[in-house]
């Protein structure tokens, strides 16, 4: 057997909870970007609005059910289905997944097959250098306190200094209100992030709640020189799974 048949091997998997694509990107720089999505499971923070508890939520959702592991080069083979040049990789939190042979594999045949990967993480987890490596873009997206938690299980200073340095991390920040957009921008000065590397959306799945809450954000986003970004994929497709 070849190196390359071993590598492809059906024992080679990852706890996925879907795939879907090819869809466009909702959030961040690259809002609108075509693009596949690769949702994996498992998160190690619970955010009071979380939009997709049913990848770690045990207490909600049978995860037996919504969590399978799967080989790696079938997921390879249907992330490339749509003939997409990016991979968007999502969770519950995809950076819990770096010790497994299976992450190490997926990087490795996405890159051979010439797409880019963008990772989205909640910051808390720095990536290996084999991650930094095969990753074109990091999507991080610090929790604020109306995600219902303390202060030091969601935001890890050490983490986010990692993501920053590694010249491939953009930071996006969920709000409601400005006073949220005010604390987004107290974390940014404090890990000495550029201005221009932040983008803020609002919070919501559905489209009213979007709507509303772009309204509030949307000037002080600005007066702190801060991106301003929606939710395409709710604003399409409202909070349908798999879009």
């Amino acid at each position: 057997m070849t190196a390359l048949d071993t590598s492809r091997s059906d024992l080679v998997t990852l706890l996925v909870a879907e795939v879907f694509g090819p869809t466009v990107q909702g959030e961040g720089p690259t809002a609108g970007r075509r693009c596949s999505f690769l949702r994996l499971g498992d998160c190690n923070l619970a955010c009071d609005w979380c939009d997709t508890p049913y990848t770690w939520d045990g207490g909600r959702f049978d995860l037996r059910a919504e969590l399978t592991n799967r080989p790696v080069h079938l997921l390879v083979d249907e992330l490339l289905a749509g003939e997409v040049d990016r991979v968007v990789i999502t969770g519950g939190e995809p950076l819990l997944h770096q010790r497994r042979t299976g992450w190490r594999q997926l990087l490795q045949e996405l890159g051979r097959a010439g797409v880019d990967v963008e990772v989205e993480t909640n910051g808390t987890i720095p990536p290996q250098p084999f991650t930094t490596e095969f990753v074109a873009a990091f999507n991080v997206s610090p929790k604020l306190a109306s995600a219902g938690m303390d202060l030091r299980r969601r935001v890890r200073v050490a983490a986010l200094t990692t993501l920053r340095d590694t010249g491939k991390a953009t930071f996006k920040f969920v709000c409601r209100t400005p006073g949220d957009v005010a604390e987004a921008a107290d974390l940014v000065d404090h890990l000495g992030i550029p201005a221009g590397m932040v983008w803020v959306m609002p919070e919501g799945t559905t489209r009213a709640e979007v709507d509303r809450h772009l309204a509030v954000i949307a000037d002080p986003v600005v007066s702190h020189g801060f991106n301003l970004c929606t939710r395409l994929h709710v604003l399409a497709w409202g909070d349908e799974r798999g879009r």
